[in-house]
């Protein structure tokens, strides 16, 4: 069985505050890209094993592939077995989601492989032990997130610009990013609110639309940083961080300009970026 396990982007995030037990209460819209992990699951006696194009990635129970499938097994009482390959295409530690994604999938995966259905709201169980945002990616589409990012509003909406999504070589840690971003509850409009009301008028995104972690990252990574005055001076409309980063993405009218960025930003930095096209809707 083969299946695809796409990125995300964040149309904005807000930290709202601490919480007691430890996480942070945030505000944010996850949406997906044309950027995708492909997963191949092949069925066998016993035993879960994970291979990965990317070979410093962990293979053993500290992957969440691995951990997805141990949960999956464990819920279901199943002694059944899977070898999982992964072929890696979402940057690591990039703000996408990568590995969030890469669990959904071998949830959902497995219950069809196994021939062992679930209820989905076990599943969503299951998603939000292996973290806060794998129960965005059970379903398709784009979702009004609070919470710790689990509480989840599903609902249409298409950006009608190309998206060019750029990885920067820097992987942030959001244990890291957490500790120096400044919680704020005091703003009143939600990004949902924004983004409708904004997402054909590029000025009032770029007034309202914020990463509460572009403050401290760009601080501390200035590589990061410069990705943004890149975008700007390549004519992108709007531009922002996605997650906690490192990872930035940007909106341009014209896919002449996307493509010519593009080849612009992996000729002289050698980063890697992926091009979204406009309503574009993961399948």
């Amino acid at each position: 069985m083969l299946v695809r396990a796409y990125a995300k982007i964040n149309l904005g995030l807000r930290v709202v505050r601490k919480r007691a037990d430890e996480f942070h209460d945030i505000e944010t819209v996850f949406h997906r890209i044309n950027l995708f992990d492909e997963i191949e699951l092949t069925p066998h006696t016993k035993g879960i094993s994970l291979r990965s194009s990317n070979t410093q990635l962990p293979r053993d129970s500290s992957n969440l592939c691995v951990q997805a499938a141990l949960l999956f097994q464990k819920e279901t009482n199943t002694h059944k077995g899977v070898d999982i390959l992964l072929q890696k295409n979402i940057p690591v530690g990039a703000g996408l989601g990568g590995g969030s994604s890469d669990a959904a999938a071998v949830l959902f995966a497995l219950s069809e492989l196994w021939n062992t259905p679930v209820p989905f709201t076990t599943l969503r169980e299951l998603a939000l032990q292996l973290g806060s945002d794998v129960p965005y990616f059970l379903l398709d589409g784009t979702a009004y997130a609070t919470g710790r990012g689990e509480m989840l509003e599903y609902f249409p909406f298409e950006i009608p610009y190309w998206i060019a999504t750029v990885f920067p070589n820097e992987q942030i840690f959001t244990k890291w990013a957490y500790h120096n971003v400044t919680p704020d509850d005091s703003r009143k409009k939600t990004l949902k609110e924004i983004l409708r009301a904004g997402i054909h008028h590029c000025e009032y995104l770029r007034e309202y639309l914020r990463n509460d972690f572009e403050q401290p990252v760009f601080a501390a990574y200035p590589n990061v940083r410069n990705v943004v005055n890149r975008f700007l001076d390549a004519g992108a409309q709007y531009v922002s961080l996605s997650g906690s980063g490192s990872s930035l993405f940007g909106f341009f009218e014209n896919e002449n300009e996307a493509l010519e960025f593009q080849e612009e930003i992996e000729q002289q930095l050698h980063y890697s970026v992926f091009i979204t096209e406009p309503n574009f809707s993961a399948m």
